[in-house]
């Protein structure tokens, strides 16, 4: 008898919906730089944000969220935005 596998659910720090992890960009701070982590292992500090535009546009444009989480999206927006269009 084979047990069904539970899929981690995580929590958009924008709209604080909780979705399946695949579902969500990782987007980690470490050593003073912020990548997207596409695999999901990085080491540092991570924050989890929907696929989509509204989120996206929100956490950028938010200067609570470089406030609450130590780092701003700047430097990856670009990248953030070419993952949406997709």
């Amino acid at each position: 008898m084979s047990a069904v596998k539970k899929v981690p659910e995580r929590m958009c720090v924008i709209c604080r919906q909780m979705k399946p992890k695949n579902e969500l960009i990782r987007i980690v701070h470490n050593d003073d730089v912020v990548v997207i982590d596409k695999t999901g292992k990085l080491n540092g500090r991570g924050v989890y944000l929907c696929k989509c535009k509204d989120c996206i546009n929100k956490a950028i444009k938010s200067k609570g969220f470089a406030k609450q989480h130590g780092f701003t999206l700047d430097s990856v927006a670009q990248e953030l935005e070419n993952l949406i269009e997709q």
